[in-house]
C-alpha cells in the first residue's frame, strides 16, 4: 500500500507560481505511475498531469500545458508539480494520486488528502 501526503499549496496572485510536493511512502513505488488531479468548487475532479516511475512518459491536461511541469525524485519518493503563470481558474484543491503502471486512473484508490491552491485576480 502507498501513502501520499501533499504540501505546497497556498494563495498566489494571477501570473505567479507555486510548487506542490507529494511525499510517497510504501512498497514497490517503482511500480506506480504518479499523478496530480484537482477539484474546483462545484466541479468534478479532473486530471492535471501524470508521470511514470522513470519519468519517460508525461501527460498533461490541455488547460495546463506549457504552464505546469510534473517531475519526480525517486530517491526522495517525491513527486512535484511546478505551476507557473497561474490563473484564477486554476483555483482548486489539488490531489496527488498513484496507480499501478499499466492501469487506468479510474482504478486508482490511492489519494492524498489534498492541498488548496487559490489564485487571486
Amino acid at each position: 500500500q502507498v501513502q501520499l501526503v501533499e504540501s505546497g499549496g497556498g494563495l498566489v496572485q494571477a501570473g505567479g507560481s507555486l510548487r506542490l510536493s507529494c511525499a510517497a511512502s510504501g512498497r514497490a513505488l517503482w511500480s506506480y505511475r504518479m499523478g496530480w488531479f484537482r477539484q474546483a468548487p462545484g466541479k468534478e475532479r479532473e486530471f492535471v498531469a501524470d508521470i511514470t516511475y522513470r519519468g519517460d512518459d508525461l501527460n498533461y491536461a490541455d488547460s495546463v500545458k506549457g504552464r505546469f511541469t510534473i517531475s519526480r525524485d525517486n530517491a526522495k519518493g517525491t513527486v512535484y508539480l511546478q505551476m507557473n503563470s497561474l490563473k484564477p481558474e486554476d483555483t482548486a484543491v489539488y490531489y496527488c494520486a498513484a496507480v499501478r503502471s499499466g492501469s487506468s486512473w479510474s482504478n486508482s484508490d490511492t489519494w492524498g488528502q489534498g492541498t488548496q491552491v487559490t489564485v487571486s485576480s
